[in-house]
């Protein structure tokens, strides 16, 4: 059973602000998880494999390969108009 001590810890650690009466009622549910953990640590899983997601597949995404792109100076050759060696485009405002 959680005591008072370790339950207001909790809750500062939490940030909660526990009012009287939840404080039981926290506790209460506090120890009954703890209680099931206890269970949960007594079952034999000496010879159980261990496992990772539940399944055996594979990633089906293309290898993660380091590359290098030089699109510089690529695609202003179709903008419609240039000047100065910069592209014009028509006012916003």
């Amino acid at each position: 059973m959680m005591n008072k001590k370790d339950l207001e810890h909790l809750a500062e650690l939490a940030r909660i602000d526990l009012k009287a009466g939840e404080e039981k009622k926290l506790q209460k549910d506090l120890g009954a998880i703890l209680d099931y953990f206890k269970e949960l640590q007594e079952l034999d899983t000496e010879n159980v494999d261990p496992m990772a997601g539940g399944t055996d597949l594979k990633n089906v995404v293309r290898e993660d390969v380091a590359g290098t792109a030089d699109n510089t100076g690529k695609g202003p050759e179709q903008f419609p108009d240039k000047q100065g060696g910069f592209l014009k485009v028509p006012p916003v405002f």
